[in-house]
């Protein structure tokens, strides 16, 4: 039987380990990868290749960039590698009909929610920022809209209290690529018939932006706890400690919710070396590692022993 020929599409980190798995099947045969263009990164600001294209390079996998999925002449370039699958994993571009209608099996896309909930592009951070007790990993087929396909199958996972956006996503990753090699094996033998997605239910996850960190005290506990996790490590939450010329940026790292304090939202209620607690809109938060701007992360007796922080200063 010949080797089923799949082009990847793929460019962040979340991707890679669904490549590695393609790569140790005996009976695939990933002929292409494609990921987005290098970009300069870094404080000089070099050209630095995605981690898709580096998994790529390891295996000696021919690798497109394409500036634009939708260039017909790029398009032409996929054809002449005559996939029967191409598979798809945080790529960051929507591809167009040409290409969805390529393979003769079609494109099959790795998203890290249990659809229709939180379709878009920040899927794992949104769960966890919504307080959802579990989430999941969904293989579908593409359409030509935003995370509508039908679903071939889905694999499920609680939302630890222990997560954060970076542990939910790592592991993920893992499920996506787990599912993902029996899921292309039982669709190309026709053993999985693909199911639209309810109408019940979608929601959609959009972008985080950097100004999204920032906390507001107002809020009760138990939300800013949930978006100290969901934008580690990225964005970071973070708040002010006033200061001259200029507040003091801090970033919050780690914190647990306090029952049964209070105060006035974002006056700090005490500060010893088991954390900073802070009042909130409900109860409090316990801050146990923060980092000040351009500063190192640290945990909160380390912190105080050079920053003094006093009950009754307000964060903002």
């Amino acid at each position: 039987m010949e080797r089923l020929r799949i082009i990847f599409m793929g460019t962040a980190e979340l991707a890679c380990a669904s490549l590695e798995a393609l790569t140790q099947q005996t009976d695939f045969s990933v002929v292409a990868v494609v990921t987005q263009p290098d970009r300069p990164k870094g404080r000089d600001l070099k050209l630095q290749p995605s981690p898709v294209k580096q998994v790529a390079l390891k295996h000696a996998l021919p690798v497109l960039q394409p500036e634009r999925a939708r260039n017909p002449e790029f398009v032409q370039s996929l054809a002449e590698f005559k996939p029967d699958l191409i598979v798809v994993a945080a790529y960051g571009q929507i591809l167009p009909k040409s290409i969805l209608e390529l393979p003769r099996f079609g494109c099959l896309n790795v998203h890290t929610s249990l659809l229709p909930k939180y379709r878009g592009a920040a899927p794992i951070q949104w769960a966890i920022l919504d307080g959802e007790p579990v989430t999941g990993v969904t293989i579908m087929k593409m359409d030509a809209g935003l995370d509508t396909g039908d679903i071939l199958t889905q694999e499920t996972t609680p939302i630890q209290h222990e997560d954060n956006s970076q542990l939910l996503h790592d592991r993920l990753a893992q499920i996506g690529a787990a599912l993902l090699v029996p899921t292309i094996r039982e669709f190309v033998s026709g053993k999985i018939i693909a199911r639209p997605q309810p109408v019940e239910g979608v929601s959609y996850a959009r972008k985080i932006l950097k100004e999204d960190g920032k906390l507001d005290w107002t809020q009760p506990a138990h939300v800013l706890w949930n978006r100290v996790r969901g934008f580690t490590p990225w964005p970071g939450a973070f708040t002010h400690l006033p200061a001259e010329p200029k507040p003091l940026l801090l970033k919050i790292w780690q914190a647990e919710v306090i029952e049964g304090a209070s105060g006035n939202p974002g006056e700090i209620l005490s500060a010893d070396k088991t954390g900073i607690i802070i009042a909130c809109g409900e109860k409090a938060l316990k801050v146990t590692t923060l980092q000040r701007e351009g500063g190192r992360r640290m945990n909160a007796q380390d912190f105080l022993t050079g920053h003094s922080l006093k009950p009754g200063q307000k964060l903002g």
